[in-house]
């Protein structure tokens, strides 16, 4: 996962390596499950053919919170993912031969219903910070990440900074978190689909439009 100079001067050289691979191994454990994604219809042919989904994710601004902005991220370009759909016919020697679609729009959606989004909690003095700031983690002993879906499962949880939770704190962190990642699914779904409704009328935001 590559780092801009322009997110944070810590970035800067080699600066964000170390962050990255923390970061994409996390994200890899929450998303590279059967319970995440539909793997089955990723199957082109059982046994011998599949699709395979990378996610890129470049940092541009570093905030705070990178988790819980980079899960949402994901989710968004896996609603936006359109795979082209594949015929299956057999050849003159009886093998397999795999065609592609002609048709440009003949695509198949991922289900990402159970995707999960991430929500981290700081722990700052006796109490709990959802969507800290730069500033208000700086005050964190430790914060919580937790993985939740749309049914309010978690799938993933990890304790990351130097300081300790007690079994009291990482209860009721773990309680919010619940709530709070499963109340963030459905505004994020219907602002993507209302999104896509628009088609090529919505409005291009940022440096890439």
């Amino acid at each position: 996962m590559p780092f801009s100079a322009n997110a944070t001067p810590e970035f800067e050289g080699r600066g964000g390596e170390e962050l990255g691979t923390e970061l994409s191994n996390t994200l890899y454990k929450v998303f590279n499950n059967k319970h995440s994604v539909d793997l089955k219809s990723l199957c082109i042919s059982a046994g011998e053919h599949c699709w395979v989904l990378y996610v890129d994710v470049l940092l541009l601004q570093c905030d705070g919170n990178l988790y819980d902005a980079i899960s949402v991220a994901i989710k968004a370009a896996l609603f936006n993912t359109k795979i082209p759909r594949v015929h299956i016919s057999a050849d003159e020697e009886g093998g397999k031969e795999i065609e592609l679609s002609d048709d440009p729009y003949d695509c198949v959606r991922l289900n990402v219903e159970n995707v999960p989004c991430i929500v981290t909690l700081c722990k700052v003095g006796h109490r709990h910070v959802v969507d800290a700031t730069l500033q208000e983690k700086a005050c964190s002993v430790a914060s919580l990440i937790i993985s939740v879906t749309h049914k309010g499962t978690i799938t993933c949880t990890r304790k990351v900074g130097g300081g300790s939770l007690d079994p009291e704190s990482i209860f009721e962190m773990t309680e919010a978190g619940k709530r709070v990642g499963k109340a963030l699914h459905a505004p994020l779904m219907k602002l993507l689909q209302e999104e896509e409704s628009l088609g090529k009328a919505r409005q291009k935001v940022g440096f890439l439009g």
